[in-house]
């Protein structure tokens, strides 16, 4: 499912949002790369609080011919990418009508619910389903530890968004190598392809 209106549009703006330590901001920084290789001018803008203990994570992409600011307003993002389907729920308004969301259905609990001072949303891709009419459920964590190492979903992720942007001519494979340690390459790589083919 290419994004609708992709093409038609000058300035395309992303939105990746996660849990700390689930590897957003590093998905960011391929892509970006990725982007820039591919000839777009890129802004890139990393706003993050407690990332270190589990704390929201947003990272925002613009591109295209000539990118004045990174910064994405409410209504404005072409594609939200959300590495938690709670974040998907926190950062929704920012997706512009008929964007496109890429959601991974896997929970991080926070501090508060895990302390019992708050309860974790029930039913939260339900109601993204009904809020959102271009949308993409990976249950990317799931993928990842199958192929051996949960942490490699964000490449799923990232092999997800790649496709649905149409930018699947640039070997992603390299700036993945370029981005990892060589003992994370395989399984890294294989979640990317894996990702691919999910959207």
């Amino acid at each position: 499912m290419p994004l609708k209106g992709w093409v038609s549009e000058m300035t395309k703006s992303l939105i990746l949002v996660g849990v700390g330590g689930q590897g957003t901001i590093l998905t960011s920084k391929i892509l970006a790369e990725g982007l820039l290789k591919l000839g777009f001018d890129v802004k890139m803008s990393e706003i993050h609080g407690m990332a270190q203990r589990g704390g929201s994570v947003n990272t925002q992409i613009r591109f295209g011919k000539k990118v004045h600011s990174p910064m994405i307003s409410m209504g404005e993002a072409n594609l939200l990418v959300a590495f938690e389907k709670v974040e998907a729920i926190r950062y929704l308004d920012y997706l512009k009508p008929g964007g496109t969301l890429i959601v991974n259905d896997h929970e991080i609990y926070s501090l508060p619910v895990l302390a019992g001072k708050e309860k974790y949303p029930e039913k939260a891709i339900e109601k993204l389903e009904k809020l959102v009419e271009n949308i993409v459920i990976i249950k990317a964590a799931d993928i990842a530890k199958d192929l051996g190492n949960i942490r490699a979903q964000n490449m799923v992720l990232l092999g997800a968004a790649v496709k649905l942007l149409e930018i699947l001519d640039l070997d992603w494979v390299d700036l993945i190598k370029d981005n990892l340690p060589q003992k994370f390459h395989e399984i890294n790589i294989n979640a990317f392809n894996a990702g691919v083919k999910q959207a």
